[in-house]
C-alpha cells in the first residue's frame, strides 16, 4: 500500500510538471519589476545571444508608438557546461499613473508576445492588492492555475515570490531556471514580481538569482536586500541566507545589517511613516514555526533568524513579517521573545505591541509538505494545503489577510484583520 501511495504521489507531480525548453534567440522568460516610482517599471528578459538593438515598444494603445533600449548583462552559469545566455534590462520612465500600457520585447532575432501592465496611482492613500508565496518548484507548481486567474482578473497590484524557485534554477546547467522563468511568465509579465532569495538559490553564489532579477539595488546588492513602497506600504525584503553561506563572505552580514537599520530609521522619519505607516518585511526562513522536531524550528535556523531580525523589527515598529522555507502555513498570534502580546483577549490583532508573523511556503514544489509538530502557543492558525497569501492593504490603519487554499478549489481558509491606530517605533523592551 506504502508503494503505491508513493507511485501515486510520484505521478501527480510528474503530471502536472512544466518540460524542460530549449533557450531562444528572440526575447523570452519577460518579467516585471516595480522601483517604488510609480513613473517607471523594469522589464527583465532572456536572450541566448547578445544581440543590438534590443529595446521595449510601449504605449496605451496597440501602436506601441514609445520605445526603451535595454542593456544586456552577460551571465554565464557555474555548471559543467558553462552554459551562457545574456539578461536584459529596461526601465520605463516617465509613464502615466493609474494608466494600462501593452508592450513588446524585441531584437534583430524576434519578439515576444504583446503583454499589459498598470502603473500604480498617485500618492498613498489607495488600496494595494497581492500575492505572496514561497517554495515554488518547476515541479508540482500547485498553484500557478490559480495564480495566473488571479492576475487575469487585473486586481493583483504585485506579486512576491519569497525565496526557493525552481528546485532548482541552476539544476540541469541552469535550464530548470530557464524552464522556470517561462513558466512563470504568464504572471510575471503582466504585474510586478518582486523577489528575495532562499536557500534553494545558493549554488555558485546565488548567481542564477542574482542575475535573473532586477529589484531595487540592483547594482549594489544584487537582489539579496532592498526596500520598496506601494500605497500606505514600505516593503523590506531580507535574505536570510548571508547567515548561513557564509562561505561567500562574511561582510554580507554586517553589510546588510547596517543597510537594514539605516532603512528602518529613515522608514520611521516623522513624514516617512506618516505617508507610509505600515512597514512589512520578508526573508526567506523563519524564526519561529512549529514544525514537527524541534531541530528544524530551532537548532537548524530559527534562532540564527530571531537573533539576526527580532529586536530590530520589534523596536523599530515592524507590523508584520512574512516568511516562507516552511512547506505550510502559519499564522502567529503578535509575536516577540518567544512571548505572546495580544492587543486584547477578545481583539488579538487590533493595536498588538508586537509584531505578526505569517509563514507562507505551500505553493507548490517536488518536495513533501512539511510536517506539523504539537501546537505552540504562539500558533493562531495553521495548514499544510497547498496555496499561498492574498494581502490587502486597505488603509494606513487595516489590513487584511487570506490564506487561498489551492487544495479546496481556492478556498478561503484563514483570514483576519490586522488593524493599527497608531504605528510608530517601540524602542527596546
Amino acid at each position: 500500500m506504502k508503494l503505491l501511495f508513493v507511485f501515486i504521489q510520484c505521478f501527480l507531480r510528474i503530471s502536472i510538471s512544466v518540460p524542460l525548453t530549449p533557450r531562444q534567440s528572440g526575447p523570452e522568460q519577460v518579467h516585471l519589476s516595480s522601483t517604488g516610482n510609480i513613473e517607471e517599471i523594469v522589464i527583465t528578459w532572456s536572450a541566448s545571444d547578445d544581440v543590438q538593438p534590443s529595446l521595449v515598444r510601449y504605449g496605451t494603445n496597440d501602436e506601441l508608438t514609445n520605445k526603451t533600449m535595454a542593456y544586456a548583462t552577460k551571465f554565464v552559469d557555474g555548471g559543467a557546461k558553462n552554459h551562457t545566455q545574456y539578461i536584459y534590462r529596461a526601465t520605463l520612465t516617465g509613464l502615466s499613473p493609474n494608466t494600462t500600457y501593452t508592450y513588446q520585447c524585441e531584437n534583430p532575432m524576434g519578439q515576444s508576445e504583446q503583454f499589459t501592465f498598470t502603473t500604480y496611482p498617485t500618492g498613498t492613500s489607495w488600496s494595494p492588492h497581492l500575492i505572496i508565496y514561497g517554495d515554488m518548484g518547476l515541479e508540482n507548481p500547485q498553484s500557478l492555475s490559480r495564480l495566473k486567474k488571479e492576475v487575469e482578473t487585473g486586481s493583483i497590484h504585485a506579486i512576491i515570490h519569497n525565496g526557493d524557485f525552481a528546485y532548482d534554477m541552476d539544476s540541469m546547467n541552469a535550464s530548470v531556471g530557464d524552464s522556470f522563468m517561462r513558466m512563470v511568465e504568464p504572471i510575471a509579465a503582466y504585474v510586478p514580481y518582486m523577489t528575495t532569495p532562499g536557500n534553494h538559490e545558493y549554488s555558485y553564489n546565488f548567481s542564477n538569482y542574482k542575475n535573473r532579477f532586477t529589484m531595487p539595488m540592483y547594482k549594489e546588492t544584487e537582489n539579496l536586500w532592498y526596500s520598496w513602497n506601494i500605497g500606505p506600504a514600505h516593503f523590506i525584503m531580507l535574505s536570510t541566507e548571508v547567515y548561513f553561506f557564509v562561505e561567500y563572505g562574511l561582510h554580507q552580514i554586517q553589510n546588510q545589517l547596517n543597510w537594514l537599520k539605516n532603512d528602518l530609521w529613515e522608514a520611521n522619519q516623522p513624514n516617512a511613516r506618516q505617508e507610509r505607516p505600515w512597514i512589512i518585511t520578508l526573508a526567506h526562513r523563519p524564526p519561529y514555526c512549529s514544525d514537527d522536531g524541534i531541530k528544524q524550528c530551532k537548532l537548524l535556523y530559527a534562532d540564527t533568524v530571531r537573533g539576526a531580525f527580532e529586536d530590530l523589527f520589534f523596536e523599530h515598529g515592524v507590523d508584520l513579517s512574512f516568511w516562507a522555507h516552511e512547506h505550510d502555513y502559519e499564522r502567529m498570534w503578535p509575536l516577540y521573545n518567544n512571548t505572546v502580546y495580544n492587543g486584547s483577549t477578545a481583539e488579538p490583532y487590533t493595536d498588538p505591541p508586537a509584531p505578526v508573523h505569517i509563514i507562507t511556503g505551500s505553493a507548490g514544489c517536488d518536495e513533501d509538505h512539511s510536517t506539523f509538530g504539537p501546537r505552540r502557543p504562539f500558533d493562531a492558525f495553521r495548514s499544510l494545503d497547498y496555496g499561498y497569501t492574498k494581502l490587502h492593504i486597505i488603509n494606513g490603519t487595516h489590513l487584511e489577510l487570506q490564506q487561498v487554499s489551492d487544495d479546496q478549489g481556492g478556498k478561503i481558509i484563514d483570514q483576519f484583520v490586522l488593524i493599527k491606530h497608531k504605528h510608530k517605533m517601540r524602542g527596546k523592551h
